[in-house]
């Protein structure tokens, strides 16, 4: 008769096992950490002058070959009207708060617990940080994500820096990004030469710049790039960060 095999783990060198639980989430803990450490190091390069960081709706244009436009300039040549417009339209806090705006945080927390339809509370930082690490979609993960983000990036960059990339990131248009590219695309100039008016109507866009046109604006987006206009005119004190 032939031996009987030799028991189990013996002679056939150790049983091979599948990898433990615990082993599993220690490894998605690394790639987690490694994943969050991209923006916090990303940060500290974008806060050197000079370095010209691309969103990620750019990089997407770029790596499916569609191609984008946008055309780096500094803060000092994009006009004064434009950078009060856009503080104004969008964050009129810009300039006090550190990151994230408390006060109309809470305001959308109390109005998602009443059932009621909530408003806008993304910051020039939030968003920001959204076009650079993030995607464009809407969840509660996302918004969980930005807020941190949002505070770290305020933190690091000057108000000014800040304001400056994302006035160059910021999608005006179908593949069009930054001041410049669009103040060319629907002016026909330079952002330096951008008129008040002008500059209200790019500012009252940006909410949803594939559907609103600021080169023919409709009577609605006129009306709201009056009342933007008027406001970055008297902006006095919420835009002194930037002037």
């Amino acid at each position: 008769m032939p031996p009987p095999p030799p028991p189990r783990g013996k002679g056939r060198g150790p049983l091979k096992r599948p990898p433990s639980l615990r082993r599993s989430l220690r490894h998605i803990f690394f790639v987690l950490v490694i994943l969050g450490m991209i923006p916090v190091v990303l940060t500290l390069v974008y806060a050197v002058p000079g370095v010209r960081p691309i969103s990620t709706l750019m990089l997407r244009d770029a790596v499916t070959l569609q191609g984008y436009d946008r055309r780096w300039v500094p803060i000092e040549e994009i006009a004064p009207a434009l950078r009060f417009s856009v503080i104004m339209s969008e964050d009129g806090q810009f300039c006090s708060h550190h990151g994230v705006d408390l006060r109309e945080l809470h305001g959308v927390i109390q109005d998602a617990l009443a059932g009621e339809e909530t408003r806008g509370a993304s910051t020039i930082p939030m968003q920001a940080v959204k076009n650079l690490f993030l995607w464009n979609s809407r969840s509660f993960l996302r918004k969980a994500l930005e807020a941190p983000l949002a505070i770290y990036f305020d933190g690091v960059l000057s108000k000014k820096r800040i304001l400056e990339i994302y006035l160059n990131i910021v999608e005006w248009g179908p593949g069009i990004y930054g001041a410049e590219s669009a103040a060319l695309y629907h002016f026909g100039k330079a952002a330096a030469d951008l008129t008040p008016r002008e500059a209200a109507l790019l500012a009252v866009a940006l909410p949803n710049p594939l559907e609103r046109d600021p080169g023919s604006p409709t009577r609605n987006l006129g009306r709201l790039a009056d009342r933007v206009q008027r406001m970055a005119g008297n902006s006095g004190g919420y835009t002194s960060c930037v002037r």
